[in-house]
């Protein structure tokens, strides 16, 4: 049976397409890689449902056991509008490069089962991830699985997370709506003037 790397983001978003690239003949393993999650204790929480779920669905793991905040803040500071091009970037060369080197035949990511994710961008650079190091990357919109995974996420008892990852996308969650946040041109609030 064909090999395929599965790039995981946590635990919920494994669960369908883990099922459905079953279903199509792959040999799936598992990789962790995922230094755009903040607090580190969130990166934590992810990897152990994750842990949960692959030793629930006899899933083999790689995980990444490095974790480079610095590095992913240093990439997206400044083009904070751009940082999920970076985050997916990071983790796709990621895959694509260990999928590549262990040979396996071809790589994908669950970052495909989210709603909230932009497929289009994830799909362009998954591919020219995989030109780079001469390894297939295996589209699938694993969408239509969403309430399936969550059922499953909830039967098994696992952590579901409620924002994507990084601290950007934390307070797009929590902050309230319609309240304004300061930016690095505006002035300090109850400062008035920027002299």
């Amino acid at each position: 049976m064909p090999r395929i790397l599965l790039h995981n983001c946590c635990g919920p978003c494994t669960l369908d397409p883990l099922e459905r690239l079953r279903s199509d003949g792959w040999t799936v393993h598992g990789f962790f890689y995922n230094p755009n999650i903040q607090p580190y204790q969130e990166w934590q929480r992810r990897r152990t449902a994750l842990e949960t779920v692959a030793e629930a669905r006899k899933l083999p793991l790689i995980v990444r056991e490095d974790y480079d905040l610095e590095g992913f803040l240093r990439q997206v500071v400044f083009r904070e509008e751009h940082r999920c091009l970076t985050c997916y970037s990071l983790r796709l060369e990621a895959t694509a490069r260990l999928a590549a080197n262990s040979r396996f035949d071809a790589f994908t990511t669950t970052l495909l089962y989210s709603k909230f994710q932009r497929h289009d961008l994830i799909r362009t650079l998954a591919e020219a991830a995989g030109r780079r190091y001469g390894i297939a990357f295996v589209y699938q919109d694993f969408r239509a699985g969403w309430k399936n995974g969550q059922d499953q996420a909830r039967a098994l008892g696992i952590y579901r997370q409620q924002y994507c990852g990084c601290i950007y996308s934390e307070r797009d969650r929590f902050y309230p709506k319609g309240k304004s946040r300061r930016t690095p041109a505006s002035p300090a609030a109850g400062d008035g003037s920027l002299t």
